[in-house]
C-alpha cells in the first residue's frame, strides 16, 4: 500500500509498504484525512515531538478514517465505522500514570510518532484510542479532533468563569481554535492578537472575537484575566505575561524551541499573584472535543485552508509550500 515514509531527518519518500496486521486489541483504519501541524515540522527537522520519532516511520498523528478490520478483542467499534484516533498511548504503569497525569507518562508512545500513523492508506491503533464520530461530523473536520483536544486539555487546566476577559496571542490555527473554544466554555470576552490583518478581521466578524491587536503595531493593554500564548516565541511569551491584570492565569501553550528562554519580571508574578501554566498533549479530552464539534460551537472547516496530496506534504514541512491556516492531507479515495 502507498505510504509517505520519514526515512531520515529532512527526508521523506513515498513507498509501497505492507498493509499492517491487526493484533487482538487493535483496529485497522483506512485513512480519510490526516492533518499537518507544528509537531510534524519539528519531527521532520529532527526535533522532539510528544516523543522521539525514529526513522523509518510514517507521520500522521491527526487523522480520521473508516474502520477496515478489528481484532478479536475489540468491542467499541466495528468495520465500517467512521472514526478518529487519539494518538497518545500511555503505559498505565509509571508514576505519572498512577497519579492521574498520564500525559507525563514516562513510556509514552504515539500513533504517527513512534508507530506508523495516518500518512498511509491504512494504519493500526489500539482500540482504546479509537473514537467513533457522529454522522453529522465530517471526516475532514474529524481529522482536527486531536488539535482540538490539545486545546481542550489546556482549557481544563485553567479556572474559567463567565466574567473573565481572555486574550489569545497567536493567529495560527491553534490560536483561532482557542478563541472559539474559550467562548464555547462561557468566557464572555475573547480577544485575539496576531500578525495577519485578514485573520484578525475574520475572527472579529465571523467567530465572535471582540477586540483584535496586530502585534507589529498595536499595544496590548494589561487587563486580561486569562492569556493563552499559542505561538511559542520568547517575545510572545513575554507579551503574554505583560498582558495580565492581578490574579490572572497565563497558559503557555505554544511550543518553543528546546533551548529557548524568555524573560519576565519575577516581582510582577508575585505582586499580581499570577498563575503561569504549561500544557502538554491531550489526556482524556477526545469526548469533549467531539461534542464541541457536533454542537456547532466550533467551525473548524472554515479554518482548513489547504487540502494536500501525499506528494505535497514534504514541501510544506520544508517551508517551500506555505499554508494559510491549516492543512489536511486527503489520503483516502
Amino acid at each position: 500500500m502507498k505510504a509517505l515514509v520519514f526515512t531520515d531527518v529532512k527526508k521523506m519518500e513515498i513507498e509501497d509498504i505492507d498493509t499492517p496486521k491487526v493484533k487482538p486489541n487493535e483496529v485497522r483504519i483506512n485513512t480519510a484525512y490526516a492533518g499537518i501541524c507544528g509537531t510534524d515540522h519539528a519531527l521532520y527537522n529532527g526535533l522532539p515531538g510528544s516523543a522521539d520519532a525514529v526513522p523509518p516511520i510514517v507521520f500522521g498523528h491527526e487523522n480520521s478514517g473508516i474502520v477496515a478490520e478489528v481484532g478479536a478483542d475489540v468491542t467499541n467499534v466495528k468495520v465500517g465505522d467512521r472514526v478518529t484516533v487519539d494518538p497518545n498511548i500511555y503505559c498505565g504503569q509509571c508514576f505519572y500514570c498512577h497519579t492521574d497525569r498520564p500525559e507525563l507518562c514516562e513510556n509514552l508512545s504515539a500513533v504517527g510518532v513512534t508507530r506508523n500513523g495516518g500518512l498511509e492508506k491504512s494504519f493500526t491503533a489500539p482500540a482504546t484510542v479509537v473514537y467513533a464520530i457522529p454522522d453529522d461530523v465530517s471526516l475532514k473536520a474529524a481529522a482536527t479532533v486531536e488539535p482540538i483536544s490539545c486545546a481542550v486539555h489546556g482549557i481544563k487546566l485553567l479556572h474559567l468563569t463567565p466574567y473573565q476577559r481572555a486574550l489569545v496571542i497567536g493567529d495560527g490555527f491553534m490560536g483561532q481554535l482557542f478563541a472559539q473554544i474559550l467562548q464555547a466554555y462561557g468566557v464572555h470576552q475573547v480577544d485575539l492578537a496576531g500578525i495577519v490583518d485578514e485573520k484578525l478581521k475574520r475572527n472579529k466578524e465571523q467567530f465572535g472575537v471582540k477586540n483584535t491587536y496586530n502585534t507589529t503595531r498595536d499595544a496590548i493593554p494589561a487587563n486580561y484575566d486569562v492569556v493563552i500564548e499559542a505561538v511559542g516565541l520568547p517575545q510572545t511569551q513575554e507579551q503574554a505575561v505583560e498582558a495580565t491584570r492581578k490574579g490572572a492565569q497565563v497558559l503557555m501553550f505554544g511550543v518553543g524551541k528546546p533551548d529557548a528562554h524568555f524573560e519576565m519580571n519575577t516581582y510582577e508574578v508575585y505582586q499580581k499573584q499570577l498563575t503561569i501554566q504549561g500544557s502538554f498533549i491531550n489526556p482524556n479530552s477526545f469526548e469533549d472535543s467531539i461534542a464541541l464539534l457536533q454542537s456547532g460551537k466550533l467551525d473548524v472547516e472554515s479554518l482548513i485552508t489547504d487540502e494536500l496530496s501525499l506528494d505535497q506534504v514534504e514541501g510544506v514541512l520544508q517551508g517551500k509550500t506555505k499554508v494559510a491556516s491549516k492543512a489536511v492531507v486527503k489520503v483516502g479515495d
